[in-house]
């Protein structure tokens, strides 16, 4: 499966089940814990379970515009994809990402012995029960969970970009003095 054919699936495929209730912050790195769920190829009818956290930060280093840094998101590895490609993958399609630096950490990989229907229920029963209100449920394929996490993040940009913008209007006029 090529690119574009994996970028579509995911597109096609991913569902947003729980998002974080906070938005993104504006001045500061935001964690995004996630569990995102997926049928598995191998064992039909189970379900994989991969848990981890996103952190989305400023760079050490400033960035040109649209350049985006990913780290742990095992493009190389999984895709077969070098992440320069994605970059221009993204690029050419339009979809941008603020050159920040999104550094995926995935504390776990299991197999729910059970199918996708079931672990779904008991994921989201499990993060109300914890009133857990920072943790996202995702639901895709497994072989493009790459890029259903990326959905996630461009969704959390969107959701949060009418508050950050107000933050920065506000921060540019106290640091002109203004206010």
């Amino acid at each position: 499966m090529d690119i574009e054919k994996k970028w579509q699936d995911a597109l096609r495929n991913t569902e947003i089940m729980r998002s974080r209730l906070t938005r993104l912050f504006t001045f500061e790195t935001t964690e995004l814990p996630y569990v995102f769920l997926a049928e598995s190829a191998v064992n039909h009818g189970d379900t994989v379970v991969r848990k981890g956290n996103i952190a989305v930060d400023k760079p050490l280093i400033v960035l040109p515009r649209d350049f985006p840094i990913f780290e742990g998101f095992e493009f190389k590895e999984n895709l077969g994809l070098d992440e320069d490609i994605i970059k221009s993958f993204f690029l050419v399609r339009g979809v941008r990402f603020p050159s920040l630096k999104y550094q995926n950490l995935t504390f776990s990989l299991d197999i729910h012995e059970g199918s996708l229907k079931e672990a779904i229920k008991l994921y989201e029963e499990s993060l109300k029960s914890k009133e857990d209100i920072t943790s996202a449920l995702i639901i895709g394929n497994e072989e493009t969970w790459q890029f259903s996490i990326l959905i996630y993040v461009a969704f959390m940009f969107s959701k949060s970009a009418d508050e950050d913008i107000r933050r920065l209007f506000e921060k540019f006029k106290r640091d002109k003095g203004l206010s």
